[in-house]
């Protein structure tokens, strides 16, 4: 089930699902930890003697959709068999760990009506049941859920009185429903003050509507870390709330998000609105992804748990490198800063980076072997040969996404610490990790984490690393590192050349495995990821080769339903829906349909020769959820959404590509009066390069 509506800052992240129910609770990092595990917190109203709880298969039409510019929530959902309409918004504080909703209940009968509004929670406190507390505090008239050092006060507001004055707190599982099933019964709540062990709570807010009319209520729950056996950290933030009312957070968020997202001012030459709103969206929930400490998450949506009994919730470097690159397009370089610190400060000794991370540091979860498969019939050591688990693309795409940092920002500063503990290092290894026998990076596991080889991406990756090492070494005046770390590159480009690229094919191959007789076998499979051979300088985007690639992946991998788009692969198997491998070679994913666009805009030069990005763009966006998410992939015969929801890469790719066309369009715009390139206003300012000729038009 897709996260339809994700809110946070970069210390807190919750997220809702299709019937506007919250279902993880990232805190104190966004990613780590996840107080909800996908369990839901029910949310109903209680009126005319029944329970109602808000389901899109209960009777309920929902809504779910963001105020524009902001992660501000707009959510509209409506019940005509009960006579009640909702508007939610619902927010997370930019700045404070304080999550807010306002739910305006509309009353669509024409007498007064009594309603209770109901809040369940069921907290898993540290991703763990065990051993919680929740317990009501008669001083402040608030419920906080608690263990260890994590605290959450829970709170409401009715006609400007604070205080919960309705609530149920028992245990759950073995056997127990949990305390939602009292507000079933009678709409009554129990009032047990304390319970530990497995636990939940329900609160409940009672209403007089009069006919036709509306009444607000406010909700909120405020995290902390507390160190010294108290939640007096809770509440503090919860008298701030009281004092200054819940309205003030909520519009200071709204503010603070519409002036980040339009952070800098931009010319976006006619593109459509739609395609300008995508852009917009995606940068926001790119940004709600990304944790204080420069950690950017793939996905944090848990219901991916069911079948891996893992999730996204984790920092892949080469994921975090594109995200960043897109970023750093857009203007962000504050929030780009702290990933490459981070990258920095989890660089092995050897100069790679591992497979993924969590988001304070530590190294996550993998499935990539320090030792290869046996191989007991060639007279290996039952356990095989030792090997690195690592994808070499993201050591290498770090060193890439940094200089092209470097570049547009040129804060050498910020740069000169990380030069010799990341680029220098990375570099190193990347030079030395390399098959003696075609010159090529070693093998290593591909971006998909699914086969080891010598991969054309992974070559791609590292001709762009080790390229933007020599840039680096070259401006540091570190000419030595600079020319080798570049005859490196040139010599992996040639091998390219020699060994991946397959005249009998006409493109190049997916992989290839060099054996111990030095035979080399071919993997001739389709893959969208061939992309890399432009996309990190290896080659031209026009280059006859990577032409010839490019369209193979369009023809082979575009799905030919009614939903289209790119598959990763042919015979894709992750998440397959189909058997028809003719018309499906798998399911389309967002990020592969648009590295097709990327390679339009690269070859671009004309404003004509721009088009297809164009149509591209929209391709995606008529495939997003209502909200603006995009999912991983979507389904190839009903376009839902498939794997986690959003995807951070999908919304960043989003990013890149308008960014990439933008700077495309700036490139190739004519003076339609002398055909010089035209002076880009951007909403005010003038960007004036002195070298480029502007017309001046006399009138």
């Amino acid at each position: 089930m897709p996260r339809d509506i994700p809110i946070g800052n970069d210390r807190l992240l919750v997220m809702f699902d299709e019937h506007y129910r919250i279902r993880d609770f990232y805190y104190p990092n966004v990613g780590k930890e996840n107080h909800a595990g996908g369990f839901p917190f029910r949310f109903g109203v209680y009126v005319d003697g029944r329970i109602s709880w808000v389901k899109r298969d209960e009777g309920w039409r929902l809504d779910l959709k963001y105020e524009p510019e902001t992660t501000v929530t707009d959510v509209r959902g409506r019940n005509d068999a009960i006579g009640l309409a909702l508007r939610g918004t619902d927010c997370v504080d930019f700045h404070e760990t304080l999550v807010l909703r306002k739910i305006v209940v509309e009353n669509l009968r024409n007498e007064p009506r009594h309603v209770r509004l109901f809040f369940h929670h069921d907290f898993r406190i540290s991703e763990s049941d065990v051993g919680d507390t929740a317990a009501y505090d008669p001083t402040t008239k608030t419920l906080t859920h608690y263990k260890g050092y994590r605290y959450f006060l829970i709170n409401t507001m009715v006609d400007g009185q604070a205080g919960v004055e309705a609530f149920a707190i028992g245990q759950k599982g073995a056997g127990r429903d949990g305390t939602w099933k009292d507000a079933e019964d009678d709409g009554l709540l129990g009032m047990n003050p304390i319970a530990q062990g497995a636990v939940d709570s329900t609160i409940g807010v009672s209403l007089e509507i009069g006919a036709r009319a509306t009444k607000t209520v406010y909700y909120w729950v405020a995290c902390a870390k507390v160190w010294q056996g108290s939640w007096d950290g809770a509440k503090e933030l919860n008298e701030k709330v009281v004092r200054r009312g819940p309205e003030f957070f909520i519009a200071r968020t709204r503010g603070y998000w519409k002036l980040w997202v339009n952070k800098e001012p931009t010319e976006f030459f006619g593109l459509p609105a739609p395609l300008i709103d995508l852009y917009k969206r995606s940068l926001l929930i790119v940004r709600t992804q990304i944790d204080e400490g420069g950690g950017i998450l793939a996905a944090n949506d848990s219901d991916i748990m069911q079948f891996a009994r893992d999730t996204y919730s984790y920092v892949w470097p080469r994921d975090g490198a594109l995200v960043s690159h897109a970023l750093d397009m857009a203007g962000y370089r504050e929030t780009t800063l702290k990933f490459f610190q981070f990258c920095s400060d989890v660089l092995t000794s050897g100069g790679f980076l591992l497979h993924k991370y969590n988001p304070d540091r530590s190294l996550a979860s993998s499935w990539h072997p320090w030792v290869a498969a046996p191989m007991i019939k060639s007279g290996e050591p039952p356990l095989g040969r030792e090997q690195l688990p690592i994808q070499e693309d993201e050591t290498a795409l770090v060193i890439w996404a940094l200089w092209r940092h470097f570049q547009r920002y040129r804060d050498i500063d910020a740069i000169k610490p990380i030069y010799g503990r990341l680029v220098r290092k990375a570099a190193d290894f990347m030079l030395a990790y390399r098959d003696p026998r075609t010159r090529l990076p070693a093998p290593s596991y591909d971006l998909w984490e699914e086969r080891r080889g010598i991969l054309t991406f992974t070559c791609s990756a590292v001709y762009g690393g080790l390229a933007a090492a020599a840039e680096f070494a070259h401006a540091f005046g570190d000419t030595s590192h600079a020319e080798s770390y570049m005859n490196g590159a040139d010599e992996i480009r040639a091998a390219m050349d020699k060994h991946l690229w397959r005249p009998e094919l006409n493109r190049f191959a997916r992989m290839i495995e060099v054996r111990d007789d030095g035979s080399i076998v071919v993997d001739e499979t389709i893959d969208a990821s061939l992309y890399g051979t432009f996309a990190f300088g290896a080659y031209a985007a026009d280059d006859p080769k990577v032409e010839a690639t490019m369209r193979a992946v369009r023809d082979r991998l575009w799905c030919k339903t009614d939903v289209g788009g790119v598959a990763r692969y042919e015979n894709d198997y992750y998440h397959a829906v189909s058997d028809d491998k003719k018309n499906v070679p798998g399911n389309p994913w967002f990020i592969c349909t648009m590295w097709l666009a990327l390679h339009v805009i690269a070859k671009a030069k004309t404003v004509e020769d721009l088009g297809e990005a164009v149509k591209i763009l929209e391709w995606v966006n008529s495939r997003k959820l209502p909200s603006g998410v995009l999912a991983e992939q979507v389904h190839p015969y009903t376009n839902a959404p498939l794997s986690v929801s959003p995807l951070t890469w999908s919304h960043a790719t989003v990013v890149d590509v308008v960014q990439s066309y933008l700077e495309k369009r700036e490139a190739v715009e004519r003076c339609p009066t002398c055909g010089g390139p035209k002076k880009r206003k951007l909403e005010g300012y003038e960007r004036i390069d002195p070298d480029l000729h502007v017309h001046e038009d006399p009138k």
